[in-house]
């Protein structure tokens, strides 16, 4: 399986997660210029902006680990975005949605709340 692959199913796979936890589901790889995010939806009346991040195995740590702060600003801007589009007046927040996903297991953690815009 291909990086792209991997990437394309670890967000079907929290997209399938997330609704199963009661989201409703409003976008997916939401494009600002160059920018994306992976999944927007509501929950609890929030706006829930969510990155996943999908890897075969964690020997060299967990796939979330990859949410650099550089990432996060760029998730920020880009759901920055999205609300002034929308015309949107909720409270957002940033979830990580962390995958791995090989042939002898498929491990799903849910960070809520992983990063703020502050």
């Amino acid at each position: 399986m291909t990086n792209q692959e991997l990437g394309i199913l670890g967000e079907k796979l929290a997209q399938e997660y997330l609704s199963n936890k009661g989201f409703l589901h409003l976008d997916c790889n939401y494009r600002f210029g160059k920018l994306e995010v992976d999944i927007i939806s509501i929950e609890n009346n929030q706006l829930v902006v969510t990155e996943v991040k999908t890897r075969q195995t964690a020997e060299i740590g967990e796939p979330w680990r990859a949410v650099t702060r550089a990432k996060q600003r760029q998730i920020i801007k880009v759901a920055d975005a999205y609300v002034k589009w929308k015309n949107l007046n909720i409270d957002t927040r940033f979830d990580i949605v962390s995958i791995v996903h090989n042939q002898f297991r498929t491990e799903i953690e849910h960070i809520i709340d992983a990063f703020t815009t502050v």
